[in-house]
């Protein structure tokens, strides 16, 4: 009988754990369903959103061109990560530093594998949906002078040799992830990569025909404009969609990137209204994408008011980058991604570190909260990060240049235009 009375009260007080390991391995429906709809508001960003943002900044005669090399970025991420990518990134963890290539071709994957409580498969694809974006991302450094082949090249390695080992470090359980780094959406992996990426490639390949002697007009500033909602609607996938549950957490991500945004425009609008006594509608669309970013790695740490104050940075900071830094500089970013993405991304996983709140997430405990370590590990994860992605990059672009015979258009097709000489079309008729 005590023996009986002893067994209940054991399975009484072992119940609460062994329903909460159970669900772990269970398909969360709910979970899922949430996932598979973030899944394609990612992939919307880049063949869409970003095509059309970029797009439109490009001149009127590398419009096309900066479209295609935008869509094929996001085809080629789309076989190399379900071929390699992913094993890569998400295999088993090998010193810390990469995957293993357990899953070459998604091998050890089926219908019924799972990642937490959401279908393997879907994981697979939701992270596909970043690595895509951020070679992509890494296009607008260079837009006007590129071979189409060269970028082909570039973007397969890239993805191989850079995003991935990354995306290993923060996300797959490599090194940065283990030392504690805070990285929601994707801060140091997206944004800072892209961004730092993005520099040296412009910096290699040097400056467009006429650029500082020139006028370069962009192409459609409406496209543009229409690109930045696109990207804004798309990024709560990104952002929301990163706590791989519909819980509180998603719904809180949600808000405060919606909040970051309409913050990051704002002050860049005011900024720019300030200097220069004109608030111009391309000034408003890039302080979105500002914000944007800088709340991309702190979405599921940080609460409202810290909101607020990272898309008003953002926004400051953006502008400033864009506006003061890189004429001083004289680097030719030809449509902002290191200003953008990577100075903005760099102060957001700093603010992640100053903002994260226990109560949004007991995850993370920022320097507000009584952590100052946070924010040391937030330095020498963006450190690691910037120095490994321009050490890698460059390898990158010295092979691409080593494998297509150079990577730059010659003088004359860039100067006529890539669209018609590269292409054969035109995305304008032109009056006469």
């Amino acid at each position: 009988m005590k023996i009986g009375l002893f067994c209940g009260a054991l399975a009484m007080t072992l119940w609460p754990f062994a329903t909460a390991v159970a669900a772990e391995d269970t398909l969360s429906a709910g979970n899922t369903a949430w996932v598979i709809v973030a899944t394609a508001l990612v992939m919307m960003m880049t063949p869409a959103g970003l095509a059309l943002f970029y797009g439109g900044m490009s001149r009127y005669k590398n419009l096309l061109n900066t479209f295609a090399m935008t869509l094929v970025a996001y085809c080629i991420a789309s076989v190399v990560w379900v071929v390699w990518g992913y094993s890569l990134a998400f295999g088993p963890d090998v010193g810390g530093l990469i995957g293993g290539l357990d899953h070459l071709f998604l091998r050890g994957i089926d219908v019924n594998s799972l990642s937490g409580t959401i279908p393997t498969y879907v994981f697979v694809l939701f992270q596909m949906t970043f690595a895509a974006i951020t070679v992509a991302l890494v296009l607008g450094a260079i837009v006007d002078r590129m071979k189409f082949s060269s970028w082909l090249v570039f973007a397969l390695l890239w993805v191989t040799l850079v995003y991935a080992p990354i995306a290993h470090w923060v996300w797959g359980g490599g090194w940065m992830g283990k030392m504690g780094a805070l990285d929601f959406a994707g801060g140091n992996v997206v944004h800072i990569n892209a961004g730092v990426a993005g520099l040296v490639l412009a910096l290699v390949l040097g400056k467009r025909i006429g650029y500082g002697k020139e006028a370069m007009f962009p192409s459609s500033i409406t496209l543009t404009a229409l690109g930045a909602a696109l990207l804004w609607f798309g990024w709560f996938g990104f952002n929301a969609g990163s706590q791989l549950a519909a819980d509180g957490v998603a719904g809180s991500a949600f808000l405060v990137t919606n909040t970051s945004a309409a913050m990051g425009a704002l002050a860049w609008m005011f900024a720019e209204w300030w200097f220069t006594r004109r608030p111009t509608v391309l000034g408003i669309a890039s302080g979105v994408v500002a914000g944007l970013v800088a709340i991309t790695p702190a979405a599921g740490f940080v609460d409202l008011a810290a909101s607020l104050v990272i898309g008003l940075v953002a926004g400051l900071l953006g502008f400033l980058c864009v506006a003061k830094l890189k004429p001083r500089m004289g680097y030719d970013d030809s449509l902002d991604a290191f200003g953008v993405h990577g100075m903005c991304g760099l102060w957001g996983a700093l603010a992640t570190g100053i903002f994260a709140n226990p109560a949004v997430n007991a995850a993370g405990r920022g320097l507000l909260y009584g952590n100052p370590r946070q924010l040391w590990i937030q330095l020498v994860s963006i450190a690691a990060t910037a120095a490994y992605t321009a050490l890698a990059t460059l390898i990158v672009v010295y092979l691409t240049k080593l494998l297509t015979g150079g990577l730059r258009v010659a003088p004359e097709t860039e100067v006529t235009g890539l669209d018609n000489s590269l292409h054969g079309e035109r995305a304008f008729e032109i009056q006469m």
